[in-house]
């Protein structure tokens, strides 16, 4: 039976959604990343500005590195982006491989400008993503602007999309039998880590749908810990009204536990809570130790601010433009409008590692 955190409460649930499609075509799902930094000019690694269409993001790298007659290893992404879509994003190669790039062009790859620069990229070298999406055949009559209007104010529930936990939760199960040294014997290194990091990802919907089902998603508790927003260093909440004033101005926000063997400790209520997702799923803080650096535990943000949220109705449907912080998915924002269940087929991928920790 699938977990319930896999569809996990909404916060716009009493507002009718728009229904719809999404991806009918490639174009009506674009993808940009929002890089850490841009190349700088010089340095032994040339960074690719691409566009692609329709390729798997499982297979992009060794297709680069294909054209460029260059190892896969030697191919360097910030992220994993969707498929049925048109994304844009910075990938690296070495230097030497400069009189090759116009082997790229082809096959839904385009290489739309160049630079030079100091380090590979690597997996989380993103500070977010830039969304526009089309969905199509939507409900005029749905109540868009309250919806909407209801994130923008109050921040969005940063949920793990359907996609991280594998096709009816396969992923998911495969990651309690790794946790319970049940593993198959043969399962490859990429998917064993994968699996575990999906368990993490569940236990932190259960979390927050916890939160949002006691009416605590905008309460800060004592002993929750906390985090500067967007981004900054990890704290205790001890002066509960203190950290209450500061959540409400969006300068903190509470963080979820992604359970691990050095997850930052919450303390008092909040503590309490998080002890109850792992005893309700069979687990405890000991279920993770003894698998390296692959479930170190940390921290995620319980809500993300979409500040730039937009929509515009057009002759085929409603478009969403939207960024992201890296890690947090853009279908758990079209499950609040849509009102529909997005399948995994349909979903964005984990774009940047964000749960493997």
């Amino acid at each position: 039976m699938q977990h319930p955190a896999m569809s996990p409460p909404l916060f716009t649930a009493d507002l009718p959604g728009t229904g719809g499609r999404i991806r009918a075509q490639n174009e009506d799902f674009e993808v940009e990343e929002v890089p850490s930094y841009e190349p700088c000019g010089s340095g032994d690694h040339l960074y690719l500005w691409i566009e692609k269409r329709g390729v798997a993001p499982e297979f992009f790298a060794q297709t680069i590195a294909r054209k460029l007659n260059t190892h896969p290893g030697n191919v360097g992404t910030a992220g994993l982006k969707d498929r049925h879509a048109v994304t844009r994003q910075w990938v690296s190669v070495p230097k030497e491989c400069e009189p090759q790039i116009a082997k790229i062009d082809g096959e839904g790859v385009q290489v739309l400008k160049t630079g030079r620069h100091t380090n590979k990229l690597k997996p989380g070298h993103l500070r977010g993503n830039r969304f526009v999406i089309l969905i199509r055949d939507a409900a005029r009559s749905a109540p868009v602007d309250a919806i909407l209007d209801r994130i923008r104010t109050h921040g969005m529930p940063n949920y793990y999309g359907p996609q991280r936990f594998g096709h009816d939760g396969g992923t998911v199960d495969l990651g309690f039998e790794c946790l319970a040294g049940k593993a198959p014997r043969r399962i490859r290194p990429f998917l064993f880590r994968f699996a575990l990091s999906a368990v993490q990802s569940l236990l932190f919907n259960d979390y927050l749908s916890r939160r949002m089902r006691d009416n605590l998603f905008r309460t800060v508790l004592d002993g929750d810990v906390m985090t500067k927003w967007p981004f900054g260093g990890m704290f205790v909440a001890k002066d509960v009204p203190a950290e209450q004033a500061r959540f409400d101005t969006r300068e903190t926000v509470t963080a979820g536990p992604m359970f691990g063997k050095k997850t930052f400790p919450a303390e008092g209520v909040a503590a309490e809570r998080e002890a109850v997702v792992l005893s309700d799923n069979k687990l405890s803080t000991a279920s993770f130790a003894g698998f390296g650096k692959l479930v170190m535990g940390t921290r995620r943000q319980n809500l993300v601010y979409l500040d730039d949220l937009t929509s515009a109705w057009e002759p085929d449907g409603l478009r969403l433009s939207f960024t992201l912080p890296a890690g947090s998915y853009a279908t758990v924002l079209l499950a609040e409008v849509m009102k529909t269940n997005i399948a995994e087929d349909d979903a964005t991928p984990d774009d940047d590692g964000e749960g493997e920790q």
